[in-house]
């Protein structure tokens, strides 16, 4: 078991540590040695030229205005509906459980042109209100399905006392409910991250300004013509597009895993 939970490990963190050597040769050394060779030295220069010249920190700029807005639009609306479909009590709120189970289950290919042509007449292509918008949108779903699920794991007697002790629906919501879900709000927040941060499909289908565009479609400007890739520059910029997302991993992993067995678990 352990064998194979090292070999796991391995090759969960070759390709990472792999990618970051390479981040450091310089052009010629691609050239001139196997791919899986290590660097003659700690060439920074590739660096600061994705850094720079390559416009990553627009582009990773761009990427944190259009992510984060939505995953707090994201969460705020999720909670807020997540609670009134589970712990609230009202005709049809089953039906309305099972609309956005539905949503999870919309193709995103099907919805581009239709917001593609929304957006057109709205002046909003070139806007990352536009990615806020549809991010927000089309996770809203999951995670309105998710927090029902943690919701229900809330025990009923604490939210029952608290009303017997006077507290209202928002004291209940704010004071009870939440304070006790809050592994589950950052497990699905990281969820969420990710989709977001690794989007291609939509920066790319609404955004065109380079000026406007987020990492994922920024890295597609460091190839050039006719395919010539230069190499060094190109792995520094995909690491820095790997390396946070990693690190709020690792940082946020312990509460994560109590978040996944938080909604399972009963009081």
């Amino acid at each position: 078991m352990s064998v194979l939970l090292a070999l796991l490990i391995l090759v969960e963190v070759l390709p990472i540590v792999w990618l970051v050597l390479q981040s450091f040769k310089q052009s010629s050394e691609f050239s001139l040695h196997p791919v899986w060779s290590l660097p003659s030295g700690l060439y920074w220069q590739n660096w600061k030229t994705a850094w720079t010249t390559g416009h990553i920190q627009t582009y990773f700029k761009n990427s944190v205005l259009a992510t984060f807005p939505s995953l707090l639009l994201m969460i705020i609306l999720g909670l807020a509906a997540a609670f009134a479909l589970e712990v609230m009590k009202w005709r049809g709120r089953n039906a309305v459980l099972f609309l956005f189970l539905g949503g999870i289950l919309i193709p995103l290919q099907m919805v581009l042109l239709p917001l593609f042509t929304v957006y057109f007449h709205v002046h909003l292509i070139n806007s990352l209100w536009s990615l806020i918008i549809t991010y927000t949108a089309f996770g809203l779903p999951l995670t309105v399905v998710l927090m029902a699920g943690y919701f229900r794991a809330v025990p009923r007697e604490i939210l029952e006392a608290a009303t017997l002790d006077g507290a209202n629906i928002y004291n209940a919501f704010f004071r009870v409910a939440l304070p006790m879900v809050t592994n589950a709000i950052l497990t699905v927040a990281l969820v969420q991250f990710f989709f977001i941060w690794n989007d291609l499909l939509f920066s790319l289908t609404f955004i065109s300004d380079d000026s406007k565009r987020t990492i994922q479609t920024g890295l597609l400007n460091f190839a050039g013509q006719y395919g010539q890739v230069d190499w060094g520059p190109t792995f520094a910029a995909v690491s820095m597009t790997v390396l946070p997302t990693l690190v709020l991993y690792l940082v946020l992993n312990q509460r994560v895993m109590k978040g996944l067995t938080s909604g399972s678990l009963k009081g």
